[in-house]
């Protein structure tokens, strides 16, 4: 398996940033930090501390763009990587709780609000009944995209469901009979473009490195701020949390420099800084 995520993570490498080492132990380097991440925002949050973690940390910052999710934390437990930034908290949880990983979170960042995105459909009011819906097939956005449906009105869940971890079986009323199609998040954006379903939610990250813009082209966004329990995290492998170059990537992600980058770079709130 280690030999698969090696491969896996060095191919990645190629096809995004076009140098990456494939040293299977990356905590064995104590100047460079090599941190695995999603385009859009997360790796272009990481481009902007370079110079800071040089600078004020004599640390050399390696980003790894990935895309498939389920890469991430088996590279992270693997010790591939010093850390990983891609994931909001439920995610993390049922990453951990299913596959046994020994990693841990260490600090949330910011949070982007979730929205669902038409082709065709420009209000709530012109949704049609019986309109399909597309949703990601990761189980941890799935509480998490009914409670907005719910916000929004249209569909109800059970009184004693627990929002965050509910599933379609938990609808207790749906007046305009949604149905429900899932793929796999990195294919969200692309149903969208090809006019499939007629609701697409789509996870903050895919929607802005697909050129969406979540406060503009949404029918439906969710509300947000930063107490949000979806906050996007930095993650590293279990008893690690204290290596010094952990404690600087969470320093210098949580710095006001980084937080008034993220404000200034995403002002329509597509992207909010963590508390």
């Amino acid at each position: 398996m280690k030999k698969l995520l090696v491969l896996c993570l060095t191919l990645a490498c190629v096809l995004t940033l076009g140098a990456c080492s494939s040293n299977a132990d990356k905590g064995s380097d104590d100047t460079t930090l090599t941190v695995s991440c999603t385009l859009s925002p997360h790796c272009q949050i990481l481009e902007y501390t370079k110079d800071i973690f040089e600078k004020d940390y004599g640390l050399t910052l390696e980003i790894i763009e990935l895309d498939d999710y389920y890469i991430f934390n088996k590279a992270l437990d693997a010790g591939e990587v010093d850390a990983n930034y891609f994931q909001h908290v439920p995610f993390f949880d049922g990453e951990v709780a299913a596959n046994g990983y020994k990693i841990s979170n260490v600090a949330g960042i910011h949070i982007e609000p979730f929205g669902f995105y038409s082709k065709t459909i420009d209000s709530v009011d012109a949704i049609p009944d019986g309109a399909e819906v597309i949703l990601s097939n990761s189980v941890a956005d799935h509480g998490r995209i009914l409670a907005i449906l719910e916000k929004a009105g249209l569909i109800t869940l059970g009184a004693d469901v627990d929002r965050q971890n509910a599933t379609v079986e938990d609808i207790t009323s749906n007046p305009k009979n949604l149905k429900f199609t899932e793929v796999k998040p990195e294919m969200l954006t692309t149903v969208f473009e090809q006019g499939e379903g007629d609701l697409v939610a789509i996870n903050g990250n895919y929607a802005i490195s697909a050129g969406l813009n979540p406060v503009e082209d949404t029918v439906i966004l969710e509300q947000a701020d930063a107490t949000n329990p979806y906050v996007n995290i930095v993650a590293c492998q279990s008893g690690h949390e204290n290596d010094a170059k952990i404690k600087a990537l969470v320093e210098v992600l949580k710095s006001e420099a980084v937080k008034q980058y993220i404000s200034d770079t995403w002002s329509d709130g597509s992207v909010i800084p963590a508390e």
